[in-house]
């Protein structure tokens, strides 16, 4: 029989407007501390009891730039979202973005206008900025609901509670504890007891022993861990848990139930090692968590190629792959074995840890322009032809200059086949010293290479 349930309620903003520390507050813990370079880098649930005796379980969906799929989870499985907004910012483009997902997933959204108590504070301006972003706030013109809170002093902190409950209330939140189990998976992991499983329960109670399905994923859920790492044995509607048992770690967002049908196979075939082109970047990217991995994928520059992408520790596979691919390893808040440090050094792969992704992100970006070349000029080859026991290849200048004496990258499709020196350039029998865009010209280059109509002609310096 469905009955009242305590609201799943997300915080959703802009970095640094204040989600965590207000989340802290209300829960009266120190999260935001520990949080490296400030910035909240997992999604974490967690349930609080308020002083009137009611459940509220909360998420805390980070803010910067490259975790806009863990918002949009976010959003998605809360009740309610909090649109956390600072009164000395206003709306930004992570607050925007964020307005979007609420919509999109049809959260009841609650404002929290946050460090109230600055002197640069300007409420009355934050509030214009939300309703030139159609966020319409009761007394203003529109429906939402907004609260004024300071995570400093604590002011309107127990507004904002009872602003929830209120919201709650009008939403009719329920539940059915002994219907079909819905939970919605937050966050995985992997440490030495296997693959850990972070989970919000919708509907329906998780028992621990129960068999469990997600996708084509099997579970029995010989562990259940609630808040304070404290051991469980089961978890109810609105419930925060972490489960042991998973045989792979399924998708972050998606759903679990009961299964008494385990999926037949969870084998996981060898990953390709994809084709990198001249130019490109590639990586064997680590993280400590899945939400972690899917936001640094979403942030990479284009020309960074993932050859392999696993959570956990830095291991010999990856090392091995590294080597078989010619990449380096970028570990983003894992840890290196020392045994893997000395392998790493024996095999001549570079490995580079990180614990703030816009420094993993900067660095990537200084290792793809210090490998680029300055392009002098680009020729295409429209035909080949012999001329005195070496070939020719007669090419047309698409862009800049190609110039004797010019280093120049021979390219077949995305692939590079070779570096050259042109040795002459000639239009007809005419010996020149350079051929401009839009010339045609015979180019001879040392040493020599099977060209074949179609290849591309990059002179660098």
């Amino acid at each position: 029989m469905k009955q009242t349930r305590p609201p799943i309620v997300s915080m959703l903003g802009h970095v640094d407007h204040g989600k965590t520390s207000l989340l802290d507050k209300i829960r009266k813990t120190n999260v935001a501390g520990k949080e490296a370079g400030g910035i909240t880098q997992g999604i974490g649930a967690s349930q609080l009891t308020t002083s009137e005796g009611k459940k509220i379980t909360f998420i805390d969906t980070p803010g910067h730039e490259a975790f806009s799929q863990m918002r949009v989870r976010g959003a998605k499985i809360a009740d309610i979202a909090i649109l956390v907004v600072a009164a000395d910012d206003g709306p930004m483009p992570q607050t925007k973005e964020a307005i979007k997902y609420i919509k999109e997933a049809g959260s009841s959204m609650i404002v929290a206008i946050t460090k109230t108590d600055l002197p640069s504070a300007d409420v009355d301006k934050a509030i214009t900025a939300l309703m030139e972003e159609e966020v319409l706030l009761e007394g203003f013109g529109g429906d939402t609901p907004y609260v004024k809170v300071s995570s400093k002093t604590g002011e309107g902190i127990d507004d904002l509670l009872e602003m929830i409950d209120l919201v709650s209330q009008v939403n009719e939140i329920t539940a059915d504890p002994e219907g079909e189990l819905d939970a919605v998976v937050i966050e995985t992991n992997k440490d030495n007891r296997g693959p850990l499983v972070s989970l919000v329960v919708r509907n329906g109670t998780l028992k621990q022993g129960e068999e469990l399905i997600c996708g084509a994923i099997g579970a029995k859920a010989r562990g259940l861990i609630g808040e304070n790492a404290k051991q469980i044995k089961e978890a109810r509607p609105a419930d925060p848990v972490l489960i042991l048992g998973f045989s792979s770690l399924p998708e972050v967002g998606s759903h679990v139930t009961h299964g008494h049908a385990l999926a037949s196979s969870n084998e996981v075939s060898s990953p390709r090692v994809p084709k990198v082109a001249a130019g490109q970047l590639p990586i064997v990217l680590k993280a400590q968590k899945t939400g972690s991995l899917e936001a640094l994928k979403g942030v990479l520059p284009k020309d960074v190629v993932v050859v392999r992408a696993d959570i956990g520790d830095v291991t010999d596979g990856d090392i091995f792959f590294a080597k078989a691919a010619e990449a380096r390893v970028i570990a983003f808040e894992c840890k290196v074995p020392s045994s893997v440090g000395r392998l790493a050094e024996t095999e001549s792969v570079r490995i580079e840890t990180f614990n703030i992704i816009y420094k993993l992100k900067e660095r990537l970006e200084e290792l793809l322009n210090a490998g680029r070349d300055e392009e002098l000029g680009k020729a295409e080859v429209l035909a080949v032809f012999p001329f005195n026991n070496q070939q020719v290849a007669g090419c047309k200048v698409l862009s800049g200059k190609i110039t004797k004496g010019d280093r120049a990258k021979v390219f077949r499709g995305e692939r590079e086949i070779g570096i050259v020196k042109v040795t002459s350039v000639r239009r007809g029998k005419e010996v020149i010293a350079e051929a401009k865009a839009g010339e045609e010209c015979g180019v001879l280059f040392t040493p020599q290479l099977d060209f074949e109509v179609g290849d591309m002609i990059l002179s660098v310096k």
